[in-house]
């Protein structure tokens, strides 16, 4: 059977098309050098969807066990019910034998089959540090291309894995009660991300307003060291107390979710071409070392070099791999 062509494809996924949603999916996972210039033309062809320019990038993050895919299906049925479209990239860890993913997240998660409006996705680590998958900025775009709101749920936080700020527009970061990860993510760095903070699982009254209590003094811990916020201006970390199995506190996080798009708006676009910059570097530099990185001149070099090539119309995935040609060809040449 001969390929498909982007192009017809790319219409069909702005049409929320689930077949072709599927397809392009599994065309941007595909690593294969044969399926490079099919998976180049199809991004650039969902670059400038209305949905993906106007619709919300959302990134649920956290450490194993705090219910992060309960409350992505609480939000996703809330949406739902406010008529928004909601596509979902759940990140899982890799399987051992086979490399797939093992949809530990997807088979928690509660969804309506034949809802046309939502779209549901796992994607494997592949052993990729981060918290994300290789292919997920491309599969990011690619449902942001068909639906209102996209959420992308990473495997688990640690001090390494915070790769979710350069795909996602809003970072809600979740802990639960009683778990003492709050000190654990002052140490790691990791208040540094989030635009909202929930505290899940807020079943236990004592136990949350405990956790929010908690959150609130490391959050003016970390603005008393610089280390908090995403250059945000004056927006105002929301911390929210929610029960994803008892749909307690979800429409006040879809609220806030929502002032906070709205916050975004001026500076959106540069936000979003600065995530794709990092993503394409730290793509390379995983690949390739420092040793890629001195190669091809630095990374300053590489850092305005990935500007002007996106801004070109080239995507992070392909531009990546342009470069690791360049690093193997001048490797041969010194060779």
């Amino acid at each position: 059977m001969p390929p498909s062509d982007p192009v017809n494809d790319a219409n069909r996924v702005m049409a929320a098309d689930k077949a072709a949603v599927s397809r392009a999916l599994n065309l941007v996972e595909d690593k294969r050098s044969e399926a490079h210039d099919r998976v180049t033309e199809l991004l650039a062809s969902l670059k400038d969807a209305p949905k993906a320019l106007g619709g919300h990038r959302v990134g649920l993050t956290g450490p194993p066990g705090v219910g992060k895919s309960t409350l992505a299906s609480a939000v996703a049925r809330a949406a739902r019910a406010r008529a928004r479209t909601v596509g979902v990239v759940a990140v899982d860890p890799s399987s051992v034998q086979s490399g797939g993913s093992l949809l530990g997240d997807r088979v928690r998660m509660s969804f309506d089959p034949s809802d046309e409006g939502l779209f549901v996705r796992s994607l494997a680590t592949a052993g990729e540090v981060g918290g994300l998958a290789y292919a997920a900025n491309s599969a990011v775009r690619v449902l942001a291309a068909a639906y209102d709101m996209v959420m992308i749920e990473t495997t688990g936080v640690g001090q390494s894995e915070i790769d979710i700020v350069h795909v996602a527009d809003t970072v809600v970061l979740v802990i639960q009660p009683g778990s003492g990860d709050v000190l654990q993510f002052l140490k790691a760095g990791i208040m540094e991300i989030p635009d909202i903070l929930v505290v899940n699982k807020a079943d236990h009254d004592e136990l949350a307003r405990r956790a929010v209590a908690d959150l609130r003094g490391a959050l003016r811990t970390a603005h008393a060291v610089g280390a908090s916020g995403r250059e945000d201006g004056d927006w105002e970390t929301p911390i929210i107390a929610t029960s994803a199995t008892k749909d307690t506190g979800i429409e006040e996080l879809i609220d806030a979710l929502d002032a906070h798009r709205e916050h975004l708006e001026p500076t959106l676009a540069a936000r979003r071409r600065q995530g794709e910059v990092q993503w394409a570097l730290d793509l390379f530099t995983r690949k390739h070392g420092e040793h890629g990185v001195a190669t091809l001149h630095g990374l300053a070099e590489l850092t305005a070099r990935a500007e002007r090539e996106l801004d070109e119309g080239e995507t992070p995935l392909s531009l990546c791999e342009r470069l690791s040609r360049e690093y193997v060809a001048t490797l041969r040449q010194t060779s």
